[in-house]
């Protein structure tokens, strides 16, 4: 019984956000979203889906990633036909080295963040009116504080529709749509960014914490840096 009462609750969600985001077309805004495709990535694109295929979905292909994300958003967009679009940063690896020849995902991880994953995404806030943007609050005490909607620069709005959701939502969406899980899930990996700031989940405390491990850094910056103005109510 309580399946079937998670299944017809997460649908109305689903439902929900579906016509959502068709207001903002109907209203005349460009809209865009942001995929880091990792597992949780997969019912926001699901109902993106729903909406429009043409609605292009931008990845920060940073050349740090796992192979496996890479081949792995190229399953999801043609699973679900979706415009997948890889982001590149400018700055060459060459010069993301210190003075000490270490890359500065090493030495200054917050810069090399802002070069490969923050600095590639700001042009395209300028292009677009609505950034439809997957964070949830229980990721992290950051993510907690923002709001459905939310400012950005360049006068674009954030939508958070998964906001409320939490990982068990996530898990049985899923498994009702039949979605794919990333390959490195069973492998122990359950919050997957850049291959050198990622290890396996200990299954300690939040699933984020597998990410720059030993380093006093929760967010790469998308979620930070590219949030302007005063929070709507």
């Amino acid at each position: 019984m309580t399946t079937i009462l998670d299944k017809l609750d997460l649908e109305t969600k689903a439902d929900a956000i579906v016509e959502r985001i068709h207001g903002y077309l109907d209203a005349g805004k460009r809209v865009f979203t942001t995929s880091s495709f990792q597992s949780q990535s997969l019912p926001l694109l699901h109902m993106i889906s729903r909406v429009d295929r043409d609605i292009p979905v931008f990845y920060t292909n940073t050349g740090f990633l796992f192979p496996d994300t890479i081949r792995f958003a190229e399953q999801v967009a043609a699973q679900l036909n979706l415009r997948v679009i890889g982001l590149r940063p400018e700055v060459t690896k060459i010069r993301q080295m210190d003075a000490a020849g270490r890359f500065l995902y090493a030495s200054d991880p917050d810069h090399c963040c802002y070069l490969n994953k923050v600095a590639p995404l700001e042009p395209i806030l300028i292009e677009y009116d609505v950034w439809i943007n997957g964070v949830r609050a229980d990721q992290s005490d950051v993510r907690s504080q923002l709001h459905e909607e939310e400012a950005a620069p360049h006068d674009c709005l954030r939508y958070h529709p998964m906001l409320g959701w939490d990982s068990r939502m996530v898990y049985y969406y899923r498994q009702q749509h039949d979605l794919p899980a990333h390959p490195l899930e069973e492998k122990g990996y359950m919050s997957i960014g850049c291959e050198p700031c990622t290890i396996r989940f200990s299954g300690d405390g939040n699933q984020r914490n597998s990410r720059w491990f030993g380093m006093n850094k929760t967010e790469c910056g998308l979620n930070t840096t590219l949030v302007a103005g005063e929070k709507s109510a």
